[in-house]
């Protein structure tokens, strides 16, 4: 058994060392330079199933850190540097838009890009609230979605509608800037009221300004051709009552070669009703927690609006 120590010296020696002797080297990068001296030599035990065990201590300068490894941390986009920009002004991102919009309310593609390209300077008007893309010259990434449209006989008033924010952002303040920046857009045209309806987001609206109101009919299209005395006989005209129908109380004649005396006259029909029941005295009063209006669906809506 040979034995071997590793001690710094001012000499380099190299000793013969038996191949069937196992031994340990504990490697460490020190400015001493270490040496071989064969005059005091452990005792290291023969073992043929051990391997040689090398222990690395490399200095801090020689660590290196590989950046393709390290984990991506996503950034919110800032609030500051947000946009909000008309969605037929930017047809590149329409695609981006439709699938924001149906992560929210799911419907036909065909049918959400056809509806986006409706949107017009002369309403209705959809706009997207925009962050730039951390790629240079990308595209940038569509957080939110609004769609305004004019009221009826209130040429002052605007019907924002469609009112979504990303998911992975909601909760950061998004959906504030979007509905601050939808004042700005409509007050910088001359707008000075909003209306909205909402279901769950009641308290949201509030803390925005928003009190509760009275339904208004938004308009679909809008053209200087169609005069608008046209367009308020739309909203006059209520729901379709069955007219009423009379009993058929006509006398059937008496079958030929009958004998006996005829049948008396009819009674007189009863006349029509031209007025229509009484409206009721009052409207309920307002309240945060019940509403009396529904949607489509037959889901309970509140109507909300602000002067801006």
């Amino acid at each position: 058994m040979q034995e071997l120590i590793l001690s710094p010296g001012p000499a380099k020696l190299t000793p013969t060392l038996d191949p069937t002797h196992q031994m340990e080297l504990i490697l460490s990068a020190s400015p001493a330079e270490l040496t071989l001296d064969p005059t005091c030599q452990p005792e290291l035990p023969l073992d043929s199933t051990c391997q040689p065990k090398m222990t690395f201590s490399p200095s801090a300068a020689e660590l290196t850190l590989d950046l393709e490894h390290q984990p991506e941390e996503t950034l919110a986009p800032s609030l500051a540097e947000l946009t909000l920009e008309p969605v037929h002004r930017r047809p590149e991102l329409l695609d981006a838009c439709a699938d924001l919009i149906n992560d929210e309310w799911p419907r036909s593609r065909a049918s959400r890009l056809h509806s986006l390209g409706q949107s017009s300077d002369a309403f209705p008007l959809c706009l997207m609230l925009l962050s730039p893309n951390p790629t240079p010259e990308a595209a940038p990434i569509v957080v939110g979605h609004a769609r305004l449209s004019r009221v009826l006989n209130q040429p002052q008033s605007l019907l924002v509608e469609t009112v979504v924010v990303a998911r992975a952002l909601r909760g950061r303040g998004f959906g504030r800037r979007l509905m601050e920046g939808l004042e700005v857009f409509a007050r910088a045209r001359g707008f000075r009221k909003l209306h909205l309806t909402t279901h769950d987001q009641l308290h949201f609206y509030t803390h925005l300004g928003y009190q509760l109101g009275e339904p208004v009919q938004g308009l679909v299209f809008t053209s200087r051709q169609l005069p608008a005395t046209l367009l308020n006989f739309f909203p006059m005209v209520l729901s379709p009552r069955l007219p009423w129908k009379a009993p058929n109380l006509t006398v059937q004649a008496a079958p030929r070669g009958s004998k006996g005396p005829p049948l008396p006259p009819p009674p007189p029909l009863p006349e029509c009703l031209t007025t229509s029941p009484p409206a009721p005295s009052g409207l309920p009063p307002k309240s945060l927690l019940e509403t009396q209006y529904q949607n489509m669906r037959g889901c309970p809506i509140f109507w909300m609006e602000k002067d801006i």
